[in-house]
Formats: C-alpha cells, sequence, structure tokens
C-alpha cells in the first residue's frame, strides 16, 4: 500500500514525485520505458529549461531522475500499467509486472507521437521513416531527408538532424508555422534547410528502404515527388488515455482537471502532456505536476 502512485515517469510525473516525497508521503512511480524522461528524453537539445543554456534533453531527464531518487521515492521502470481501479477509495493499479494499492493516484502518462496515415509510412519504419531524431539522425550522414512538421519540434530536430544530412525539405500542410519565431528564423539562416509550404504527404515509396515521398499541394492538388532518403515525422501528440474510462475527456481524448489538478474521480490527479492546457512544454508540465503533488496532499491529509 502507497500513499500515492504516480503514472509516468516524464517530467510531470517527476515533478509530483519531489513533491509528494517531500511532503512524506510513500510515493511509487511505474514507468513503462526502462528509463524515466519521457519524450525529452529523446530531444538532442533543450534550450527553454530555467537555468540551462542548453543541455541534451536525455542529460536534464537524469537529473532530475536523480533528484527524485535522492529525495526518496520508489521509481520501477519496466512497468506498464494494464489495468485500474480508480473509482473506490483505494485505488488498484495492475502492471505488465504486479500489482499495487495507494490512496491516490497521479496520471502523468504523457502522449505519444502521431502518425501521418499514409501509404508507405507503416511499411517503412525503421527504414527511412522516423520519430526520433536522436535515435535516427546518425544514420542519414551526407543524406537527403524530409521532416514533416510546423512546430517546435520540427524545427528543434530539423536543427539536430543537419549535423548530419546533406539536405533537409521542412514539408508543412499551411504557409505559417507554429514554432517559436526564434527557431523559423534559425532555420532559415541554415544552407541546409529548405521550406516546402502548403505540401501534404500523400505517399512514402521506395523499394527496400524510403527513395522518395509523394506530396499533393494544398492550393492547387497538384502531385509532385521528391527524392529522399529519410522521413521524421513530428506532427504532434495523441494522448495516453485509453485505460482510464471513468475520467472525463475532451473531444480529442485529453483528460479534463481542475486548476488543482483534480480529475472528476475523488483523488485522481492529473498532470502533464495527458492533461487539456493551452501550451504543453516542459515547464508547465512541471507546473502540473506540483500543482497535483501538493493537491495530492492536501487530499490526504485535509480531505480536498
Amino acid at each position: 500500500m502507497y500513499d500515492i502512485i504516480i503514472l509516468g515517469g516524464g517530467f510531470a510525473g517527476l515533478t509530483s514525485a519531489i513533491y509528494t516525497t517531500r511532503a512524506g508521503l510513500k510515493t511509487l512511480v511505474l514507468e513503462k520505458e526502462p528509463a524515466c524522461g519521457g519524450q525529452i528524453a529523446l530531444s538532442a537539445v533543450v534550450e527553454n529549461w530555467p537555468t540551462e543554456k542548453s543541455i541534451s534533453g536525455l542529460d536534464l531527464s537524469l537529473k532530475l531522475t536523480e533528484q527524485v531518487k535522492n529525495l526518496g521515492a520508489e521509481i520501477k521502470t519496466f512497468e506498464e500499467v494494464q489495468s485500474v481501479v480508480l473509482e473506490q477509495k483505494i485505488k488498484k493499479i495492475k502492471t505488465s509486472v504486479s500489482s499495487y494499492e495507494s490512496k491516490a493516484v497521479i496520471i502523468a502518462t504523457g502522449a505519444h507521437e502521431k502518425k501521418l496515415g499514409i501509404l508507405g509510412e507503416s511499411e517503412f519504419k525503421g527504414k527511412g521513416v522516423s520519430y526520433c531524431a536522436l535515435c535516427d539522425a546518425a544514420f542519414f550522414k551526407d543524406k537527403i531527408v524530409g521532416v514533416i512538421g510546423g512546430g517546435n519540434t520540427a524545427f528543434e530536430e530539423s536543427e539536430f538532424i543537419s549535423k548530419f544530412a546533406s539536405k533537409i525539405y521542412i514539408i508543412h500542410r499551411r504557409e505559417e508555422f507554429r514554432a517559436e519565431k526564434i527557431l523559423v528564423q534559425r532555420a532559415e539562416k541554415n544552407p541546409k534547410i529548405e521550406f516546402l509550404l502548403n505540401k501534404i504527404p500523400v505517399e512514402i515509396i521506395g523499394d527496400k528502404f524510403i527513395e522518395k515521398i509523394k506530396l499533393k499541394d494544398a492550393k492547387t492538388g497538384e502531385i509532385s515527388e521528391i527524392k529522399l532518403d529519410g522521413v521524421f515525422v513530428f506532427i504532434g501528440m495523441i494522448p495516453n488515455t485509453s485505460l482510464f474510462s471513468s475520467i472525463k475527456k475532451d473531444e480529442k481524448g485529453y483528460l479534463l482537471a481542475d486548476e488543482n489538478m483534480q480529475t472528476n474521480l475523488s483523488g485522481v490527479f492529473v498532470a502533464g502532456d495527458v492533461r487539456k492546457k493551452p501550451i504543453e512544454q516542459l515547464v508547465t508540465a512541471s507546473s502540473d505536476g506540483a500543482i497535483a503533488g501538493v493537491s495530492a496532499f492536501k487530499y490526504l491529509t485535509e480531505g480536498l
């Protein structure tokens, strides 16, 4: 029996653990991956974390994980949550390894990459199609790649990929980008990067590996093809909420919570990218985690 179980070892979950352990709560963090950190652990460079001018996502994740362990939280990796019972006073969590109980739960399960859903995408995954620049960019040394997306991630990862690739096309379905202006300006100055705007990916083509991508012009409908050795997809995320059928969600599946991170279930809180919110950034994930941790403590001690 734990005071609180935190589902997910990303920045929201780990920050929650800082606050719950410091409050004296017996805390368990469950993470399905071999290490904590979440999506940011796969990012080559983080430049918007306070006090860190520039740091790899992996190094930042390791720092936070060590801090949480030193405070006394128990972290179990390689444990994927398979089922939950959250409606009762005592919460029940079943994982791929064991079963646990707690008096409160913080859901910080994050989100996963959205797929293009086009011909050739699944067939060439690992054969030219990637969703992680840190994992695969080195395989494309002196190669031509396409980066699909228009947000911060697409631009940050394009900059990292440019250390290896000879040419990068940032392919975006609109004329304007969602990315921060400073990232767009940096890409504009990078001689290896070229923008392909108003282009919608239709099909990824190749034999054993990617050879080209077919694009549709969003305005004219004209079909064109460009030769590529690889395609990196950064078009957004889908919340990991399939296990939580009794918690209220929005139309996209994100969990709903009040300003205290409290869901519609008593003793169940939420934090990070799994929650509906206007900005999905490291600092807001940690902010959610802090609020959820304090709210969980108040629930257990004051009946909030």
